[in-house]
């Protein structure tokens, strides 16, 4: 099922009995984030979308843990389980001519799927019911303080939407936004982000000979100068899957938008912002509209993120508001991310589930892939194979280090195609006994993520590579590979069926 905007999949949890509503009155500062905290760890009958309708200082409700199960992260993308979303890309990738007639109509509807999720632009939107450009404040948003040691209140679940300045092609991006004041934000893009590269472009292209300043006036309100400022729209709610699309680290030039409406099977409605040369979603929630000022650094952070552990404060850019547009009642969407399991570590899944097939089209010796919630997504990444040849699982380490942002792993750990790579206990089974140190760890260096705090310096550090598959004559060993301990067939089946006599 696709969804058009938010309140209708809130609508949809709540027939099902995935979305409880808060009714007593709650404060916006930690504590939202401990009731969320324990409701995203607690039991799985327990863990559910909370809608929080009585907000200390503000009369917007305030929606979280919205996608924080396998189940509500798969009904957001329309389908039932996070491994059709995989079974989709695989269809999309399969260049092969089919044979009947019938299998090539099939062909041709996932064909078409692509072609419905082009945008559609309307001339009114939902997200413009209200419209304040005249002195415009962010100070009816109920935007939460997360964790005690947080530099303040940061908008967590946001689409921000920016444009290449030399090209023109959009970028949807997920980067959280520190309130420095009713008027600006801190606009934590890290440098491997899509957003960043186009800020980067903008402060090249100001930087050149006979460039005015790009200093505008602080205030708020009023139309920067397209010539000197980076337009920037910050987008809350609207169709979950573009909240998910704006997460997914798609391919360069990939637009996040027409991913989003394949993601739904249709095109995403779109409008024009009134303050900024950009299009926005038209079923959005709430919009922010602005500038970032290229050669503008402020101090953002500390922030409790998602490693568990505070990212350090450091300067990053500036985003100034020259107008909100929203609904006339909007739900304002948010998330937390602390200690895994969290809200977040779904959408990754989301991702790894989604991209599988496009690592096997790449690596077709690769079975499977789990980015387990222990290693945040880009500590750990467990990968089988289908071993051929000397070197095989090294190959698949350096090729895999080599795809987009899975260039930020810091420990990739190969197993043989047999092992189930979502079983923690036996992969670390395999990875403790299936290792000689000295042969089978690959140690290098290269770009580390953002917040990665043990890094040898900021950005950059230490990669481990880990060969736990068996041991063979591929490997030239000096010894015999022993045999796996498993019980002959014949007698599981036997105790299997004389169970109940035994009395136990």
């Amino acid at each position: 099922m696709a969804w058009h905007d938010l309140r209708q999949f809130v609508e949809h949890l709540e027939r099902r009995g995935r979305l409880r509503r808060v009714t007593v009155p709650v404060s916006r500062d930690l504590e939202i984030t401990e009731i969320t905290d324990r409701v995203s760890k607690g039991p799985a009958e327990a863990n559910v979308a909370l809608l929080f309708e009585r907000v200390e200082g503000t009369e917007m409700p305030v929606l979280i843990n919205t996608f924080g199960s396998a189940e509500r992260m798969a009904w957001a993308l329309g389908v039932d389980r996070l491994d059709d979303l995989g079974e989709r890309v695989a269809k999309l990738l399969d260049l092969t001519l089919p044979g009947t007639f019938a299998e090539r109509l099939r062909k041709l509807g996932t064909l078409l799927d692509v072609v419905k999720a082009a945008p559609r632009h309307v001339a009114t939107a939902p997200c413009q019911e209200v419209v304040e450009t005249q002195h415009p404040s962010m100070a009816g948003l109920p935007v939460l303080r997360c964790w005690p040691g947080d530099a303040g209140r940061f908008i967590t679940l946001p689409c921000v939407f920016t444009r290449d300045p030399v090209r023109g092609q959009r970028n949807v991006g997920m980067y959280r936004l520190q309130v420095f004041d009713d008027q600006t934000l801190g606009m934590h893009w890290q440098i491997h982000k899509g957003g960043a590269e186009h800020h980067r472009r903008a402060e090249e292209a100001t930087a050149q000979p006979g460039t005015a300043s790009n200093r505008p006036p602080t205030g708020g309100g009023g139309l920067a100068d397209p010539a000197t400022t980076m337009p920037v729209a910050i987008v809350l709610g609207g169709d979950p899957a573009l909240t998910y699309a704006a997460s997914a680290p798609l391919p360069p030039g990939v637009d996040e938008i027409v991913f989003a409406g394949w993601l739904s099977g249709g095109g995403i409605e779109m409008v024009r912002a009134r303050t900024v040369d950009l299009e926005v979603p038209a079923h959005a929630e709430i919009v922010l509209e602005g500038y970032v000022d290229p050669a503008e650094r402020r101090r953002e952070g500390p922030f409790g993120d998602h490693t568990g552990y505070y990212s350090l404060a450091r300067d990053y850019p500036v985003f100034h508001l020259t107008a909100v547009t929203r609904r006339a009642r909007p739900i304002y969407p948010t998330t937390i991310v602390g200690r895994p399991p969290q809200e977040d570590y779904w959408l990754g899944k989301a991702t790894e589930r989604l991209f599988l097939p496009i690592i096997k089209m790449m690596l077709p010796e690769v079975v499977d892939v789990n980015m387990p919630a222990e290693g945040v997504f880009h500590n750990l990444v467990v990968v089988s194979i289908r071993k051929r040849y000397p070197g095989h699982a090294r190959k698949v380490m350096t090729a895999l280090w080599g795809m987009g942002l899975m260039a930020l792993a810091k420990t990739i750990v190969v197993v043989s195609d047999h092992v189930n790579v979502h079983d923690l206990s036996e992969v670390a089974w395999r990875a403790t006994g299936n290792i000689d140190p000295r042969r089978d760890l690959m140690i290098l260096e290269g770009p580390m993520d953002d917040l990665d705090h043990a890094a040898l310096r900021h950005r950059f550090g230490g990669k481990l590579g880990v060969d736990a598959t068996e041991k063979g004559p591929l490997d030239d060993v000096a010894q015999p590979w022993p045999d796996e301990i498993l019980m002959s067939d014949e007698i599981r089946e036997r105790v299997t069926r004389r169970w109940k006599d035994y009395g136990l």
